[in-house]
């Protein structure tokens, strides 16, 4: 599936007025987003599409690594090895 804002899978918007419009569009223009923009006066503005590309998903830490002679993390005050690795799968 292509990303979204591409040529292939446009992001889709719908506003009240001409004027939000413009805005809109001139954000998507400045950020290299592709957008379809509806006006539709009676209808409540829409516009998830581009919130959602704007606000890119923070990257996932892995956490930190615990070598055998460290401390153990949770809190014995053991080394790890006499602790909790005992207790990790595969030990």
């Amino acid at each position: 599936m292509a990303k979204l804002g591409t040529k292939r899978r446009p992001a889709v918007v719908r506003v009240r007025t001409e004027e939000r419009a413009m805005e809109i569009l001139d954000l998507c223009n400045e950020h290299g987003i592709q957008v379809i923009i509806g006006i539709e006066p009676d209808e409540q503005e829409n516009i998830s599409d581009v919130e959602r590309i704007l606000s890119k998903p923070a990257p996932a830490k892995a956490p930190p690594r615990v070598g055998r002679n460290d401390y153990c993390p949770c809190g014995s005050g053991k080394k790890y090895k006499k602790c909790c690795a005992r207790l990790a799968p595969g030990a």
